[in-house]
């Protein structure tokens, strides 16, 4: 399996394009107007204590107040107001922790009004950032992720990641962190601590204690609200989380992207330095790897897949739906039931890099094909658990129901990435069509359709517009000659003067439509 990381800059934005064996699965993009991005620390004021939401609206900075419930204050909350009190007047130099008294924990089902009063400082951390009409959400309970820890101020408490199987290297692990862990902080081990020395976590968290000892330092003359700990640029946070030994290429196509990543590389994998190159192309740098067209054919309402199946994706105010069609095809299972299987199968992969592509969050209802075995219902919820593993994002999967139904919950933290794939029809002012790489997409699977179906049919035309019939035909291989080699079978195509752009249809040698 092999990783690659495209970075393409703009004046106005970055992008970056995740591709698992040239395959793209995540995209993201940074825009410079971004003030409020997950794992930010502000230093904000309280602007009312809501007791009916047992909840406080908090002013950072945003149009709209953000959201602080109760739950999200952390048991420690006395202890960061204390510290915050000291350090802005002076009375505090020394940020280390390591002498500072601790209060009392907060009661875990206690009210908003008994710990927090308006106009109160707070220091707090987007955990969501600002979606449709909403504020971000925060919470006061701050961690400050490094490479391999997560850093909790105000906390004693070490855990490890759950994904790391092995008790022995659980063990080895918390024991080694609780040999260096500095008095006044929880640790949070990550899963690619997995195998490290000592001297690796004991540089990552001395990392962290600089960053908070920066960031105390702030708080005495920070005006209310203000950013007092940024976020890590987002190439070096999506390198931080997902970057391991798969990796084989980074492509940046900005010289000043080129050489933070490289720097950041430097100090987490310096063997793996060397991956990172600066691309300098004529084309543009999405083009080049291919991700323009897959953006293009993957944000449609259909996504389609092989052998004829395709989804359709609906997205409402309280969830997304997705169905999976097998589509017109016939293939070599022996009955219905073994090629529902086959189809859900192929479409639990496809849903599965969807989530992640498009990052849709919330309630996500899937409707399956039926199948009336309960082994091929539990097949196909294993399966797609074990697709979505690599998934970063919280979530929960629920067995399927009798009826194929499969409900997901997935966490949400940014605003869900959605490209318009429709242009406007160039035959018609105001109405909008799919895109012409959206086109040709559709016409290779009813293509597929047409040469699983007919097998015997060695006469199909193709009656399309001239524009596109001169791009089906042009190049070395052309797309024309690709479909021979694919399908065994020669398309004869005949430009049609009178059709539209996106016009077309196939015909039997006899000129009778067959789609």
């Amino acid at each position: 399996m092999n990783r690659e990381l495209i970075v393409r800059s703009s004046p106005e934005a970055v992008d970056f394009a995740l591709l698992k064996d040239g395959k793209l699965i995540e995209l993201h993009k940074d825009e410079d107007d971004n003030k409020f991005s997950v794992g930010d620390i502000f230093l904000a004021k309280i602007r009312k204590p809501v007791t009916g939401l047992n909840a406080a609206f908090v002013n950072v900075g945003y149009e709209k107040d953000a959201f602080l419930h109760y739950h999200d204050l952390g048991p420690q909350l006395s202890s960061m107001l204390k510290f915050i009190k000291k350090v802005r007047t002076g009375k505090l130099k020394e940020y280390t922790l390591k002498n500072f008294p601790f209060e009392k924990d907060i009661d875990k089902n206690g009210s908003i009004n008994e710990v927090l009063k308006a106009n109160q400082s707070l220091l707090v951390q987007i955990v969501k950032e600002p979606i449709s009409t909403k504020g971000p959400r925060i919470s006061s309970e701050l961690s400050i992720a490094g490479r391999y820890l997560v850093m909790v101020p105000f906390s004693d408490r070490v855990s490890v990641s759950q994904k790391i199987g092995s008790k022995e290297e659980k063990d080895r692990l918390i024991r080694l962190v609780k040999s260096i862990k500095p008095k006044g902080f929880g640790v949070i081990i990550r899963t690619v601590a997995e195998g490290k020395k000592v001297a690796e976590l004991d540089k990552d968290l001395q990392n962290l204690l600089t960053k908070w000892s920066a960031m105390s330092k702030k708080l005495q003359k920070a005006p209310h609200p203000s950013k007092v700990l940024i976020e890590l640029n987002r190439a070096s946070s999506i390198l931080r989380d997902v970057f391991n030994d798969s990796f084989t290429g980074i492509h940046v196509d900005d010289e000043t992207l080129y050489d933070q990543i490289r720097d950041y590389l430097h100090e987490i994998a310096p063997q793996k330095e060397s991956i990172v190159k600066l691309y300098k192309g004529s084309a543009p740098i999405f083009e080049k790897f291919g991700i323009e067209r897959q953006i293009k054919t993957s944000f449609g309402k259909t996504a389609s897949m092989s052998k004829g199946a395709y989804l359709v994706i609906e997205h409402t105010e309280a969830l997304h739906v997705i169905d999976v069609n097998s589509g017109n095809r016939s293939n070599k299972a022996k009955n219905q039931e073994d090629t529902a299987l086959e189809v859900n199968l192929l479409a639990a992969s496809e849903i599965a890099r969807q989530l992640r592509l498009r990052d849709m969050g919330g309630i996500i209802v899937v409707d399956f094909i039926d199948m009336v075995k309960g082994e091929h219902r539990r097949k196909l919820f294993d399966h797609l658990r074990e697709e979505m593993k690599d998934d970063r994002a919280k979530h929960k999967i629920l067995p399927p129901s009798k009826f194929g139904l499969v409900q997901i919950t997935r966490q949400r933290v940014r605003p869900e990435m959605n490209i318009k794939t429709s242009e406007k029809d160039p035959n018609q002012s105001g109405a909008e069509v799919e895109a012409p790489i959206v086109l040709i997409d559709k016409i290779h699977s009813d293509l597929e359709k047409l040469m699983k179906g007919n097998q015997k049919n060695q006469g199909i035309v193709l009656n399309i517009h001239p524009f596109i019939a001169a791009y089906l035909t042009q190049g070395l291989p052309s797309i024309r000659q690709k479909w021979y080699m694919e399908f065994k079978q020669w398309v004869k195509i005949q430009p049609r003067d009178a059709y539209t752009y996106l016009e077309y249809r196939f015909k039997n040698k006899d000129g009778k439509t067959i789609r």
